[in-house]
């Protein structure tokens, strides 16, 4: 079931949201060579609950951490631990964070000190794909459009979408309705009504779409090898136009500026 939200509660879920981004933000400036994914995930957690709120990914279905970190050839749900950054990786922030009843979510994939041209490209293009797949979240479409315009911008650049991960519903629950791939026909799919809060999430590999489950339940790599790239905004479906629930913060990319 689809839940549609009141502007007051879309205003709570952008409260939410504004601490989610800073929470990237804070973690991103501290990514640097020789630091751990668990001590990022340490300083994810420190600030989300100074700062009022609760990680929502900890214990969710068993999840051990605050947040998700996810480097290279790690598509999503990495589990931070003693990894080393290295210079050249790719690092994704994942944070979900729950302020009073309101949950948002959001991810941003770092470059690491000098990476290759390649890997910026694929970061690029993940970003151009975000923006395209928020510029249909309109009202009257259909999550169809939204799913069309990410699979275009994507493989007309030569990468893959990972078809086996989607986006989703969002705002009272960590996961709502409706699923929201990455790829498919337009004009297809729920149609966006006022009210609804999604998360629009392209997930995209180098290489083929071929993702692995780890043993731990949660980390999940490309197949191949290949390296990984992953953003994400929570976005209300308005009459106007679509609302970012959760606007970057901070992070100086011109690409992360059209996407404010």
């Amino acid at each position: 079931m689809i839940i549609r939200k009141s502007a007051a509660e879309i205003d709570r879920i952008a409260r939410a949201g504004t601490l989610v981004a800073e929470t990237i933000s804070h973690v991103g400036e501290r990514i640097e060579p020789g630091i751990t994914t668990l001590e990022l995930d340490r300083i994810a957690d420190g600030f989300i609950r100074a700062s009022g709120g609760v990680p929502t990914s900890q214990g969710y279905k068993g999840y051990p951490r605050a947040i998700c970190i996810s480097t290279n050839d790690v598509v999503v749900h990495g589990i931070p631990d003693g990894t080393v950054v290295e210079d050249g990786d790719l690092v994704t922030i994942d944070v979900g964070v729950t302020l009073g009843s309101a949950i948002a979510d959001s991810a941003y994939t770092f470059a690491v000190g000098s990476v290759d041209p390649e890997s910026q490209r694929l970061l690029d293009v993940c970003q151009d794909a975000l923006a395209a797949g928020i510029a249909e979240a309109r009202l009257g479409n259909r999550i169809g459009d939204i799913s069309h315009a990410v699979q275009t911008v994507v493989e007309g650049a030569g990468f893959s979408v990972v078809k086996s991960l989607v986006g989703h519903g969002v705002g009272r629950h960590y996961h709502e309705d409706p699923h929201v791939p990455n790829f498919g026909d337009p004009g297809r799919g729920p149609r966006l009504s006022e009210g609804m809060t999604i998360a629009i999430e392209p997930m995209i590999t180098m290489g083929g779409p071929e993702v692995w489950l780890a043993e731990d339940g949660w980390t999940i790599s490309t197949t191949d090898g290949s390296r990984a790239a992953h953003f994400e905004h929570t976005v209300a479906i308005l009459p106007d136009a679509p609302r970012i629930l959760t606007p970057r913060v901070g992070i100086a990319t011109e690409r992360a500026r059209l996407l404010q």
